[in-house]
């Protein structure tokens, strides 16, 4: 996966935290998230999760 990391704080743009990982996938579908975000996003641990950088900070850890 190489989810970009401005691209994909812009997919979450309007999420309220913390989120869970089913809403941080809904919200970045609404925003029109391409595949390799939503790739990224689908391998998240389920938990919640307190902030965009957070988000950002698993995703890292995942690729």
């Amino acid at each position: 996966m190489n989810a970009n990391p401005i691209e994909l704080q812009k997919c979450l743009g309007g999420l309220g935290y913390p989120a869970g990982k089913e809403s941080i996938l809904e919200q970045a579908r609404e925003n029109g998230a391409g595949e390799d975000i939503l790739d990224a996003l689908g391998a998240l641990p389920d938990k919640e999760y307190e902030s965009p950088a957070e988000i950002n900070k698993e995703v890292a850890q995942e690729e």
